[in-house]
């Protein structure tokens, strides 16, 4: 492995850092380019581009893994190619493959990899896998063509020292709107997020929680990522709901929390005020994997699930095994690992 002396493997964060090259395909007159790996890290479109405009942008997240033996994995990447296109699908954007997708990550991969993080020290690989409506558009309808590309940047573990847990707020505002595009991983979804987190940081929150827009009495998200409890009877729960984001990692846990751990999973709502019922709490998502919740606010009252200050030990099972699959260390389902060779 090609040794990249100018990063400090250690204290990497979650930020932008220009990487050698990144994927980039074009897709005119009805079908996808062979595509290419560049070193220009900017994009020129047209200033009618409809995602300048209308929003015509979805994107993915994933990671790359160094294992033990300096050999180099992906987690799940077809999964994530069959999410974007289903958000594609939802923004009548052209499908991308899921070979071409899957290549496309791998490419990336094996021409940074001197950017894939040392095992041991929890950092990874991010990919960010993206699709956007260019050409001279102006009319509201999908653009004539469109850009999808992969880049790739090396980043940190989300908790320094370990995990901890964090507390959160019910937040006054909908994530989406009921039948809208919540279930699909596009730009304005994000873009409505900003507000309400803006007003959970000040008042000491790690970020906000989403009740579903039609009763406001279920939870649907926290934060950017998907909600789970576990109860007192062995039960891993997480909520149901068209307006969700379906997360890998979410979905991924409750096979872990079935096969690995023995628990009984439940996709169902997972009302507001009962809040009780759960002994543990936690969200999940590509970033922090898993991030435990101390506890919520809710009606001015902070219900606390295991503790603020430890981490429940169910939760952490749940981190260790999944992360333990992730880079290697333990023994993955068939079909969730890609070896980038």
């Amino acid at each position: 492995m090609e040794k990249n002396s100018e990063i400090d493997w250690e204290n990497l964060g979650f930020n932008y850092i220009k990487t050698d090259y990144r994927y980039i395909s074009v897709w005119k007159d009805g079908k996808w380019d062979d595509g290419k790996l560049v070193t220009d890290n900017m994009l020129t479109i047209s200033e009618a581009s409809t995602a300048l405009h209308y929003g015509q942008q979805v994107f993915e997240g994933l990671k790359a893994y160094r294992r033990k033996d300096g050999k180099i994995q992906l987690f799940r990447p077809d999964e994530n190619a069959k999410r974007m296109n289903n958000s594609n699908s939802r923004l009548l954007m052209p499908e991308v493959p899921v070979e071409k997708f899957i290549d496309a990550c791998m490419q990336v991969v094996k021409a940074n990899e001197h950017f894939v993080p040392p095992y041991g020290t929890g950092a990874t690989l991010y990919l960010r896998p993206f699709i956007i409506g260019v050409g001279d558009n102006i009319g509201v309808k999908p653009a004539s063509e469109y850009i999808f590309s992969v880049f790739c940047i090396p980043v940190g573990p989300y908790f320094k020292g370990g995990m901890k847990p964090v507390n959160f707020m019910i937040a006054d505002y909908d994530r989406a709107a009921p039948k809208g595009t919540g279930a699909a991983k596009v730009g304005g979804n994000y873009a409505a997020s900003l507000h309400p987190h803006e007003i959970a940081v000040k008042k000491g929150f790690a970020d906000c929680i989403y009740l579903d827009p039609s009763t406001h009495s279920k939870i649907e998200e926290v934060g950017a990522a998907n909600f789970f409890g576990i109860t007192s009877k062995n039960e891993f729960i997480t909520p149901v709901s068209e307006s969700i984001l379906p997360s890998i990692t979410k979905y991924s846990l409750m096979h872990i929390a079935k096969e690995y751990l023995g628990m009984n999973v439940f996709e169902r709502d997972v009302y507001v005020n009962k809040l009780d019922e759960f002994i543990e709490a936690g969200a999940c998502g590509t970033a922090a994997v898993v991030t435990p919740i101390g506890g919520i606010e809710f009606n001015g009252i902070l219900h606390i699930f295991y503790s603020e200050k430890k981490v429940g030990p169910i939760t952490k099972k749940l981190y260790d095994t999944l992360c333990g699959i992730q880079f290697g260390d333990i023994k993955a389902p068939k079909g969730w690992i890609f070896e980038v060779k």
